[in-house]
């Protein structure tokens, strides 16, 4: 447990936050939306404020996705590097928003951009957390047939995270069938790895969900725009869904 100079307390250390590219367009008709990225920038300082080491890994859906332009006729591993590159921009914005509040923030990406992001290192990132600046990861894992998904469980074991948060736009954890379509369809409060991955929730991509169950990373899944989610979930409150190794918590539905 830390604790921040106004005595706010946090169960986590360090935290990986994977920011899909859909939260930063928010609910309106723009790739980006200032307004949602400045409330997801809010968040992150507020974690950061806590005494909380955060690192985040930025999706580009908003702006590209590999899978569609493959089903489109594209060729899968330039798809890939495409969405990569829709991250770097994505990272861009919510660095700026983040400086724009006096957050020291980090880029490193993946890819090679030295103009713009640091390359990825891991001992390097892992400085920049302890000096108590926000790292965002763009460019994915590096590499095509790797989703962000799978490259925010890959990080968040890199740089030693106690709990990989998977902040979702308007979803508020995993539920048994798809909540827009069934009104009738049960949320999670916890779930273990096989379960989740046998039922074939969409949560993350199954490469991500096994890197996670070997290796005991939790994952909770909760809505980024849910007011005070991040918060409660950093106090230890039960928000959204949570999954792990069903050995500290118990399973079932809210």
């Amino acid at each position: 447990m830390v604790t921040d100079s106004a005595g706010e307390a946090s169960v986590y250390g360090r935290v990986l936050l994977k920011i899909s590219g859909e939260s930063l367009q928010g609910a309106g008709p723009e790739t980006i939306d200032p307004e949602a990225v400045a409330y997801i920038a809010d968040q992150i300082m507020d974690t950061q404020t806590r005494g909380v080491e955060v690192a985040v890994v930025v999706g580009g859906g908003n702006i590209w996705r590999g899978a569609t332009a493959e089903r489109q006729g594209m060729e899968r591993s330039a798809a890939d590097y495409a969405g990569m590159v829709a991250t770097i921009i994505n990272g861009l914005a919510l660095q700026d928003a983040l400086e724009r509040r006096g957050v020291t923030t980090r880029t490193q990406s993946a890819l090679p951009i030295q103009a713009v992001a640091e390359p990825y290192i891991r001992r390097r990132a892992i400085r920049h957390l302890e000096k108590g600046r926000v790292v965002l990861f763009c460019a994915g894992a590096g590499n095509p047939y790797m989703s962000t998904d799978t490259a925010s469980a890959l990080r968040a074991l890199e740089i030693g995270a106690e709990v990989l948060l998977m902040a979702k736009n308007g979803v508020d954890g995993v539920y048994d069938s798809d909540p827009r379509t069934n009104p009738q369809a049960v949320r999670f409060g916890n779930l273990e790895y096989l379960e989740a991955v046998n039922r074939r929730l969409e949560v993350m991509d199954s490469t991500a969900m096994t890197l996670c169950m070997d290796n005991q990373m939790p994952i909770i899944v909760f809505d980024i725009f849910d007011q005070g989610a991040m918060s409660r979930i950093l106090q230890g409150d039960e928000v959204g869904t949570t999954i792990d190794d069903g050995q500290q918590n118990g399973k079932g539905g809210d």
